[in-house]
């Protein structure tokens, strides 16, 4: 495994590093030794989650949960293609409201690494992609946050015009000068 930095610390893009001969090929999705060697030290995965989206141009995100539920979030694309983003949410962070994306594929055998206090979502470029998640956090409800995918202060440029955003993902309220953030940073 690779762990190559982005513009948002503690976020990265984890390439898999695939062995391939005549039979086919293997790669590794998780190894904590691997990801210690990389200096990357967070909680135990405690879920996995799997999504498929049908239709081209879909986006599903941002979504966050508010401490002592933040998470920590890897994203490994099965089938299809998606533009997944990351927004950092960290009060006193250098990249704080800033995002970040990383096209995530099958073939690219590559992964998202998305940090604790950090916004996650993606719009799918190719028809049924799916989509599976490795969570250091069990889903609460009552700590489940988001930012509306089209926040003028975020600004985030879509590749392709957005549709089949839930009524849910679209009532998160645009962010203002008000806003103190999801954590501080480090934590």
């Amino acid at each position: 495994m690779i762990f190559k930095s982005t513009p948002i610390p503690g976020s990265f893009e984890i390439d898999l590093s695939p062995f391939s001969d005549e039979r086919g090929v293997f790669s590794r999705l998780y190894c904590e030794d691997e990801f210690k060697a990389a200096g990357i030290r967070h909680p135990a995965i405690v879920q996995v989650n799997h999504s498929l989206t049908r239709e081209k141009g879909t986006i599903r995100g941002m979504h966050y949960q508010y401490p002592p539920f933040a998470e920590v979030k890897i994203i490994r694309c099965l089938k299809g293609r998606v533009y997944d983003v990351v927004v950092d949410l960290r009060k006193n962070s250098p990249g704080f409201l800033k995002w970040h994306p990383i096209e995530l594929s099958p073939e690219g055998y590559n992964m998202a690494y998305i940090p604790e206090g950090c916004a996650h979502g993606f719009q799918t470029l190719e028809e049924n992609s799916e989509l599976l998640y490795f969570h250091t956090a069990f889903y609460n409800k009552e700590n489940e946050g988001g930012v509306c995918y089209n926040d003028p202060h975020l600004a985030i440029q879509w590749p392709l015009p957005p549709l089949n955003v839930s009524g849910k993902d679209k009532s998160y309220p645009l962010l203002d000068d008000t806003f103190g953030g999801v954590m501080m940073f480090p934590f």
